[in-house]
């Protein structure tokens, strides 16, 4: 099994803090996402989050005009340097501070951060090859409080910022003679945004309490002149141009040439930019919109967007403060709000439950609207064919994601407490989950409702589920009365109640090959029950230490239970034998929390692995816990294959192993000590045994641990659900050479050679040897298709499993479907019998091959029921018009059947969408 998994795609969270940002094309949204930053293609469908980190969550993000680079700028000031062309960090810069926001100049040759109370400009980088990419231009001064936004004017001349302190900030990016710098008053509130108008040095300043300025200058930007140079400078410039030109007057009325720009003769110069106010707007005239928390200004059609704190958003049209509309779209407050590059699309962060829309606001409707969960994930399943993935939170929501596109199609909210286990059926479209509220719940994939609802006689909280293969028996364990409670799907009823464990039920899990469902608990026992035989014990395995886990292997044959002494033990279910152990103690290698008393060496003894899992094949198991590492173990040979770390972010608990100094005082830990409530704040010490901290305190770190493990059944992935969110790693087949049986003789000239002489087998045999996806297609596709059956044949049988591995990945980016289903036919009917023996080994890959044909599948049926649909109604139409005679004009009823059919293809689009169908209307996508 290869193991060169690398981190493919973040799920399960949208947008957490910072400022939102459209590609400069207007189609992608760009969304941080904790310490990670996350492309939201709105044109293709498709969300992908760029393989980096930051040390902290991000602060803010500016992106240069082309949309080639990127400045990321995490809470503790380090910034990246990104390039979205190759996706990679081209450059490390610490701006020794924390960072409010950053812009680049419409021209990309400079970019402003504000920091402190000042602003700082840097010579943008990529422009020429230097060691530091970050060259500090100039430091402006003036603004008393923290500097808050940034906006330039469209010839980068001038930039103005705005303050904490009221103020608002003209300055010149180069040395103008009549304007260094110009402060502007007017409001009673912090500064929230600041606009140019276009192509001119006329203002709009916005405060937080809900006021707009109007700002007119009297100069246009082209009355900006530079400053004469004094001194050695301006010594130098006149030597330059005697030897240039020497017609100079002698009434030294000579014209001023400074950095290959003339300024007017010193008479006729007028005085310096003055600015005035010309109106000022409040928003509180049509309710109580007190606080503007986020605004954003289009200048070529003049549209203001402004955000409140209480989830409204408006359109007004300026100068003229015009309302074009107004709308709640949330009941969190808006954090950001960025609008494209046409002005059709409005996008929309609400940091509180991680909202992100996008709103187009001429048609009024959503072209994305999408929400993560609003606390940590607990649980995920894959479905059998890995195109879903399904989670539960703490937040009572149980969410459907689809691998492909990355979103969020239906949300179930019939949960009233938090959700503790979720699992797919064998038929992939029946999701099973338990919750604390005391339920157990199916819902349908088909019609997105609750259609089966599993409660026990007495009240009681589940804590885990489990499914059998055939989807007929339910399962779940209870954690306070230490009972197992079964389940018929098909009617609903309660079968019976199985008692025996003395402690709290930790998991179950269903063989998948026979009815025998095994049991964990806090007893120490892990209890095997047959189903098929008046669900009595079969067996009881002892443990050391308490069960958290249990797992069995995809055929069934190993059964792994991970314990609370971090112990992972398996046994033979067959005889109850153990058949190996191993100590994952050193690998958890826990962190310490910023209040804890002891260290993370002391914690660790109480830390273990919570979750586990099989890889595809069965070799490997996934472990993970109440730490920041996922752990590979070759179960065989008992070793530790990988540790993968889930996340670098430090502002999560418990990441580091040693407390930083600087916060130690000799009263102690600045941690604990809340700094913003004032004198009358005391220590915030938590009870122990907390595992979530206290929500009501104002500083609120959650802990960094792994709560779910999945490895997709396609075997080309697995998942994590995290504090981060759900963490998608993904085999790298790009990076990765994998040659299989190669020697000397095999090489890319030979292969062709034998393409050439028509030897079609050997060539596809050499190019799986050197195992290079081109040479591998060019192989493939150069075999006649009339000439596919024979050379499927003469395949040998190691070779299939290989060419239907590489047919089901080209399926997902190549356009010769047909041609490929025919190689996938033609193999499979060669060597179908064959293949049948060795069923545990190929499952992985069968099933990856069944998830990209269904892909195709359900778009091509899509595609040709609306081919269909509009023929039918193409020969209705012909034929009323055949029976009308030729002097009647049409009347209204084709015009009534075209409505009808709209409205019908609205509905499935709806329906294709997961809208309208039940589940909370919080996830769509409007293509």
């Amino acid at each position: 099994m290869k193991f060169a998994y690398r981190f493919s795609n973040l799920l399960g969270t949208v947008y957490r803090c910072g400022n939102l940002n459209f590609t400069c094309d207007g189609n992608s949204v760009i969304s941080p996402v904790g310490n990670r930053v996350t492309v939201f293609d709105l044109k293709n469908n498709k969300s992908d989050t760029l393989p980096l980190a930051t040390r902290y969550n991000i602060k803010c993000v500016g992106l240069s005009p082309d949309g080639r680079l990127a400045i990321i700028v995490d809470e503790g000031g380090n910034a990246l340097l990104v390039s979205l062309v190759c996706r990679s960090v081209l450059h490390h810069f610490h701006f020794k501070g924390s960072v409010h926001s950053v812009s680049f100049s419409p021209d990309g040759r400079k970019f402003v951060v504000t920091k402190g109370n000042i602003a700082q400009l840097y010579h943008a980088p990529g422009r020429k090859r230097e060691f530091n990419a970050f060259a500090l231009d100039k430091t402006y001064f003036g603004p008393y409080d923290e500097t808050t936004c940034i906006d330039w004017t469209d010839d980068s001349r001038c930039f103005v910022v705005g303050s904490k302190d009221m103020s608002t900030w003209v300055f010149g990016a180069e040395r103008w003679d009549n304007l260094i710098y110009y402060a502007l008053g007017g409001h009673k509130d912090a500064i929230v945004a600041c606009f140019f108008e276009s192509s001119s040095l006329d203002l709009y300043t916005l405060s937080q309490d809900g006021a707009l300025c109007v700002w007119q200058c009297d100069t246009p930007p082209e009355g900006l002149r530079l400053k004469a140079p004094t001194g050695w400078r301006a010594d130098l410039l006149q030597r330059e141009d005697e030897n240039e030109d020497g017609d100079e007057d002698e009434d030294g009325e000579r014209e001023a040439t400074v950095r290959g720009k003339a300024a007017p003769a010193a008479e006729e110069q007028p005085g310096k930019v003055k600015y005035s106010r010309l109106a000022k707007y409040f928003f509180n005239k049509e309710g109580d919109f007190n606080n503007l928390t986020a605004a954003a200004y289009h200048k070529k059609t003049h549209v203001l967007v402004t955000g409140f704190a209480s989830g409204i958003f408006h359109l007004h049209e300026l100068p003229e403060f015009n309302l074009i509309h107004s709308l709640s779209i949330s009941d969190q407050r808006i954090a950001s709000v960025s609008i494209n590059s046409s002005g059709d699309w409005i996008a929309f962060g609400c940091s509180g439950l991680g909202q992100l829309l996008v709103w187009e606001w001429q048609s009024e409707s959503y072209v994305l609207k999408q929400q993560g969960h609003f606390n940590s994930m607990v649980s995920l399943a894959y479905s059998p064919d890995g195109q879903y993935i399904v989670t539960g939170g703490d937040d009572g929501k149980v969410k459907v994601w689809n691998t492909l596109s990355g979103f969020c199609f239906i949300t179930f909210t019939e949960h009233s407490s938090g959700v503790t286990g979720v699992t797919f059926t064998a038929t992939g479209y029946v999701i099973v989950t338990s919750s604390m509220d005391g339920t157990v719940r199916a819902f349908d994939l088909h019609r997105y409702r609750n259609f089966r609802t599993f409660t026990s006689p007495r009240p009681t909280q589940f804590s885990c589920v489990a499914v059998d293969s055939s989807g007929e028996i339910v399962s779940a364990g209870a954690q306070d009365s230490f009972e197992i409670f079964i389940w018929s799907m098909q009617t609903g009823r309660l079968l019976d109640v199985l008692s025996g464990h003395e402690g709290p039920i930790s998991g179950l899990c269903f063989n998948p090959m026979k009815s025998v469902l095994a049991s964990a608990s806090w007893d120490r026992t892990v209890r095997l029950w047959d189903m098929a035989d008046s669900w009595r014990t079969t067996e009881t395995l002892a443990l050391t230490s308490d069960a958290l886990a249990v797992t069995f292997r995809p055929d069934g044959a190993e059964l792994a239970v991970a314990t609370l002494n971090s112990q992972i033990t398996f046994w033979d279910p067959e005889n109850a034998v153990q058949t190996g152990s191993i100590e994952g103690r050193h690998d958890l290698k826990t962190g310490r929390k910023e209040l804890d008393k002891i260290t993370a060496k002391h914690s660790a003894k109480g830390k273990a692995f919570t979750t586990l899992c099989y890889s595809a094949d069965g070799q490997s198991i996934l472990a993970g816990g109440m730490s920041k590492f996922v752990c590979i173990y070759h179960i065989k040979e008992q070793i530790l294959r990988k540790k993968f770390e889930i996340s670098c972010n430090l502002s999560l608990d418990a990441m580091e192993e040693f407390l930083n100094r600087r916060k130690m005082t000799e009263f102690g830990n600045l941690a604990l000590i809340d700094q913003d409530a004032g004198e009358e704040a005391g220590v915030a010490i938590p009870l122990p045994g907390v595992k979530k901290g206290d929500m009501s305190s104002r500083h609120f770190k959650p802990e960094i641990r792994v709560t779910s493990l999945r490895f997709s059944p396609t075997g080309r992935c697995w998942a994590a659900t995290t504090t981060e969110g759900l963490l998608i790693y993904s085999l790298d087949a790009q990076m990765l050479f994998d040659p299989f049986e190669l020697d000397t003789s095999v090489t890319p000239g030979r292969v062709r050679a034998a393409l050439r002489q028509r030897d079609f087998t050997r060539a596809i045999l050499m190019a799986f040897r050197l195992n290079e996806k081109k040479l591998l297609q060019e192989a493939l596709e150069s075999v006649p298709w009339d000439e596919i059956d024979v050379v499927s044949s003469s395949l040998p049988e190691l070779y299939v499993e290989k060419v239907l591995e590489f047919l089901a990945s080209s399926f997902e980016a190549s356009h010769h479907l047909e041609f490929y289903l025919i190689w996938t036919q033609k193999l499979l009917m060669a060597h179908g019998q064959k293949l049948k023996s060795r069923a545990g080994t190929l499952l992985p890959a069968v099933q990856f091959l069944q998830k990209s044909i269904q892909r195709h599948l359900d778009d091509v049926s899509k595609l040709c029921d609306w081919n269909r649909y509009s023929i039918q109604y193409a020969l209705a139409v012909s034929k009323q018009r055949g029976m009308k005679r030729p002097s009647e004009p049409l009347g209204s009823e084709e015009e009534a059947g075209a409505a009808d059919d709209s409205d019908d293809d609205d509905d499935d689009s709806q329906h294709l969408l997961g809208g309208g169908h039940g589940g909370e209307d919080e996830d769509g996508l409007l293509a």
